[in-house]
């Protein structure tokens, strides 16, 4: 979900998903692969049974592979045709496989996690968990592979990005070593499982999914926050940065991506353990390792994205100053755009007021 945390957090890409006419043209793409993959639940209903997990997770991968090549040629506006010649079949492999099939089995496993929380469990009540598995990460995909396919085609119209959302920008970071980043991610790791086994003895019994996902989700989510900080400054300078920064900013972004996508990852693991890995009561050494992987994931992921928010403050131009010094993109675009057409305004009428003293002399 790498892809889904640099759209919405790198100011860069957030500004060009989140226009008013892509939004509209977002809700049509997302719409649209709800009412397939509801046909495909019927028709897959009335085929063969949808109560194994491994079966429904491969109709599941394979609706989002083709849910996502549709969506990310509807964004990339070329034809079916010339898409493999624009971008190369590694980029189109990447859209297939990555976003298509293993993003949506990891979403079909949070919705199976999620209903299970609440006493819904799939393998008892196979149904209705089973259509919400294959249609809510259908949508989402599609709605991710449209935003790629757009950026893309800014990005052929002649719009540079300093960050493409396929990791490859990941891989350049973990080439270069940085002690400071594995620091993060030991730490996450650590942290997350220590806390994991101080929890395993306080609770048990139904309540051990619930309290370990809470107390591991505000752990990464902390970890995280601090190593995103930590990846936009050298050695120890991210603490200044931490301190001048508003507490409501590093709530948000503590909240998102932080807490959330921590809690995210750990139901996705959940998933993987009840349905794949078939553990009806997941075990307390399960639990560490999920926490150890979620620790480890987010202190990784954030403190890449710092990294890359630190490179695109340094480009001229493009993004606003004070949107690069907020941690937490979502909330304040609006006022940024504000902020912009305000500015706009108030030099035409400096220009207006200027030209008409000219003429009045």
């Amino acid at each position: 979900m790498l892809h889904r945390l640099a759209l919405r957090v790198l100011p860069s890409l957030t500004l060009a998903v989140t226009d008013d006419s892509v939004r509209k043209r977002k809700r049509l793409v997302m719409f649209v692969p709800g009412l397939v993959a509801f046909a495909v639940y019927r028709a897959a209903k009335q085929g063969f049974s949808l109560a194994d997990p491994l079966t429904l997770l491969l109709l599941c991968g394979l609706v989002s592979m083709a849910t996502a090549l549709c969506a990310y040629r509807v964004g990339r506006a070329v034809p079916f045709t010339e898409l493999v010649a624009l971008d190369g079949v590694r980029r189109i492999g990447w859209i297939v496989a990555w976003i298509g099939f293993v993003y949506g089995v990891q979403l079909s496993l949070l919705v199976l996690a999620l209903l299970w929380l609440v006493g819904y469990d799939y393998l008892k009540h196979p149904d209705g968990p089973a259509m919400m598995a294959l249609i809510i990460p259908s949508s989402a995909v599609a709605r991710d592979a449209f935003e790629i396919g757009y950026v893309r085609w800014l990005e052929s119209s002649g719009r540079p990005f300093v960050t493409f959302p396929d990791g490859a920008a990941l891989w350049g970071l973990l080439q270069r070593a940085d002690q400071s980043l594995a620091t993060w991610v030991i730490t996450g790791t650590v942290g997350c499982a220590s806390l994991s086994v101080l929890t395993a003895t306080l609770i048990d019994g139904d309540w051990a999914v619930l309290g370990q996902a809470g107390v591991v989700a505000l752990a990464a989510g902390t970890v995280g926050l601090l190593a995103f900080f930590a990846g936009q400054a050298e050695r120890g300078a991210w603490r200044p940065r931490l301190a001048v920064t508003q507490w409501r900013e590093l709530v948000k972004f503590w909240w998102w991506p932080g807490l959330a996508f921590a809690a995210t990852y750990y139901l996705v693991l959940v998933g993987v353990g009840l349905y794949l890995l078939r553990q009806p009561m997941l075990s307390a050494g399960f639990h560490v390792c999920v926490a150890a992987l979620v620790g480890g994931m987010m202190a990784l992921y954030c403190y890449y994205l710092g990294d890359r928010r630190e490179i695109e403050s340094r480009q001229p131009g493009g993004v606003p100053s004070a949107l690069l010094r907020c941690p937490f993109v979502m909330g304040i675009l609006g006022k940024s755009r504000e902020a912009i057409a305000g500015a706009a305004l108030h030099e035409s009428a400096t220009v207006f007021e200027k030209n008409s003293q000219r003429v009045s002399s």
